[in-house]
């Protein structure tokens, strides 16, 4: 009955599923790329006195050094004192040298994000009024030669580490008579050398890839030990030991277990013997599965604890949710292109049966499963929003990667369809004897034989030995023949050359889903795209309104909770000493309004220890507060607190500096 049920709906369900889970999916792993959404002062503004520090805050926490944040005159002189120092939360700041003449600087930043990817930009302000600089507000990193190189690595050690989980798991859990198929054998072995040499090619362009983006500094051993002391280069080298335990995994796989298999065959006549063989093989297999999965989980966690899962929203569950995500997908791929070698490069004594396909099959189909469960959860995570899907590049990939695991899984469908046929209709053997022909002419070649045999025994030592060979060249001959006759038998079969096209395609389509997937892993994700977006458009009304001598401030915050990120924006007007009238906006990361249930607002004039003085706001809508009647004491550089509660815990506080009076 479940013959009869699950070959018709299972493929429906599978496809349904699997659309499913990278809709809601992303990239293997993904979080989100660190953003800038605020800086001080703001991107444009023309400020009346030359400010002491420069302060960028982005969507979460960076990696900076001593030159990575840069301030240039007009004339391109470095005017930034010391190195950057992390003043709050995800907000870094510079200090300035005194002195500043008017002018328009720039400000130049190149930091690494948490999740191991490197950011840079730059924006200009001014003092006094615009002017001229020879300094470009352009700044790029992780591009050029390098930016390259480096993607063919990361898309080589995806690669190799699916083949050589998906190749094992293939053999271990679908065809176990595969570890002794030479092909199968130099596919997993093709893996780990893959994903080795992808990963010291990484470390090494490691370090140029974060700061220079330059060739020359590829193999610069200074870089190279500034690497290992961070949290993506310490993920490469545990990378490389648990490497070391999978090339011992790897032999044994095919030397001790591939030889039970031979030996097992060999005791078939012999029950005892044959029970024992079995039950050793059974207990090698056990050992090798338990093995295997905990050196493949901890290869997966080398790219989940120093990537995307590792920041953002709940890490601690983030972590082992990606590391199934990975799993998975090296168990579908990676068992698919181990099932295409087979079916092409098999001998012909040792054809796939089709019980090792259908065992294929379910092992994809709790692959997709697994994908669906993890999909789901990194789609909270890390999407945002429905917009993101056609506002954001990363979106965009996403539909694309949607579509290509739409055409695998209906190309899956149809593979089943043949392994159905190729169950209820096996080739035989019997099908093709050898012709006529050929009997008459191997009964006078084994005659020869043993005419010339005789006669050599006759003669000289030599000629006995020279006859031999020829006995045995004959039988190799016989073998050969005999070989191509059962591989003439297999590939004339119609339901598995079928079953090999299909998969061929499945696996050709697989090559590009690859490809994008990568490409998903270097893309900012949709949620911190727009995020960025809203801080920009916040920062442009806040320098239009500077002209009209009202205040606007912008303020990213993250109170650590469910949706607890978003931007806090302070309306003052008119921004002089006296009474003001104070406007504040509290938005997601969307741009649409936040209603939280509590804002507090502080103001501090530190140079004069002034305050904090509270200022008192009444809720108008959701995301709107406003307060009338605002005093602002004397003239000077104020720093505006904002303390954002999110829930009944969670609550964050951001501040910024501003001119007022």
């Amino acid at each position: 009955m479940t013959r009869t049920i699950t070959p018709r709906l299972r493929p429906l369900v599978l496809l349904l599923l699997t659309v499913a889970a990278v809709l809601f999916a992303g990239a293997a792993p993904a979080s989100a790329h660190a953003a800038l959404t605020g800086s001080d002062p703001a991107q444009g503004v023309v400020v009346d006195k030359a400010p002491t520090q420069v302060s960028l805050t982005f969507s979460e926490q960076v990696a900076m050094g001593d030159d990575s944040v840069r301030v240039l005159d007009p004339k391109g002189k470095p005017v930034q004192r010391g190195k950057p120092d992390n003043v709050s939360g995800t907000t870094y700041a510079v200090q300035l040298k005194d002195g500043l003449t008017k002018g328009t600087y720039t400000v130049t930043y190149q930091v690494v994000s948490a999740d191991s990817h490197p950011v840079a930009g730059a924006y200009t302000f001014s003092i006094g009024a615009p002017s001229q600089t020879v300094v470009s507000d352009t700044a790029t990193v992780g591009g050029g030669v390098v930016g390259t190189l480096y993607a063919v690595g990361r898309y080589a050690s995806y690669a190799g580490y699916i083949v050589l989980v998906g190749g094992a798991a293939f053999v271990l859990a679908c065809w176990r008579r595969g570890a002794g198929v030479r092909a199968l054998q130099r596919l997993v072995v093709g893996g780990w050398v893959t994903l080795t040499g992808a990963t010291l090619w990484l470390l090494l362009l490691r370090g140029s890839y974060t700061t220079s983006g330059k060739v020359g500094d590829v193999f610069d051993l200074a870089l190279l030990g500034q690497v290992l002391q961070t949290k993506a280069g310490a993920a490469l080298v545990s990378r490389l030991l648990l490497l070391a335990a999978a090339a011992l995994f790897v032999a044994v796989l095919f030397g001790a277990y591939a030889k039970e298999d031979e030996d097992e065959e060999s005791a078939t006549g012999e029950e005892d013997a044959a029970a024992d063989e079995a039950e050793e093989k059974r207990d090698l297999g056990f050992g090798l599965a338990l093995g295997g999965l905990l050196v493949a989980a901890g290869l997966a966690a080398s790219w989940a604890m120093a990537e995307h899962a590792s920041t953002g929203l709940q890490p601690g569950i983030a972590i082992p949710v990606d590391i199934v995500h990975l799993l998975a997908v090296a168990a579908w791929l990676g068992g698919l292109t181990a099932l295409l070698v087979a079916l092409y490069r098999a001998p012909a004594d040792t054809p796939v049966e089709p019980s090792a396909v259908r065992r294929f099959s379910r092992l994809a189909f709790g692959s997709v499963l697994a994908l669906v469960a993890t999909g789901v959860y990194q789609s909270w995570r890390q999407l945002g929003s429905w917009s993101a899907f056609t506002e954001t590049r990363y979106g965009q990939l996403l539909l694309v990667k949607i579509g290509l695991v739409a055409v695998m899984v209906a190309l899956a469908g149809i593979s089943r369809r043949w392994t159905g046929r190729l169950t209820e209709h096996p080739a035989s053997e019997d099908e093709e004897e050898p012709s006529e022909a050929e009997d008459e002419a191997s009964v006078p070649a084994a005659a020869t034989a043993a005419v010339q045999t005789k006669d050599s025994a006759e003669g000289t030592a030599s000629t006995a030995t020279g006859g031999t060979e020829r006995a045995a060249q004959l039988a190799r001959q016989r073998s050969a023949v005999e070989d191509a006759r059962r591989k003439r038998l297999r590939d004339a079969d119609p339901n598995r050359s079928g079953l090999r096209r299909s998969v061929l395609t499945e696996a050709a389509v697989a090559v590009v889903l690859l490809a994008v997937t990568t490409a998903l892993t270097q893309t900012e994700p949709g949620r911190t795209e727009q995020e960025a977006k809203a801080a920009g458009a916040s920062v442009s009304s806040s320098s239009g309104s500077d002209t009209s001598g009202a205040l606007t401030l912008d303020m990213a915050f993250d109170t650590g909770g469910t949706n607890g990120k978003g931007l806090v924006r302070i309306d003052l007007d008119p921004a002089r000493v006296g009474g003001n009238e104070m406007h504040v906006y509290v938005q997601r990361p969307d741009g649409r309004p936040f209603d939280v249930p509590e804002v507090k607002v502080a103001l501090t004039q530190e140079a004069q220890k002034i305050g904090p003085l509270p200022v008192k706001t009444e809720r108008i809508t959701n995301g709107h507060w406003a307060a009338t009647g605002v005093q602002i004491p004397v003239a000077g550089d104020w720093k505006v607190a904002v303390t954002v509660r999110t829930s009944d815990i969670d609550q964050a506080t951001v501040s910024k500096n501003a001119q007022i009076g």
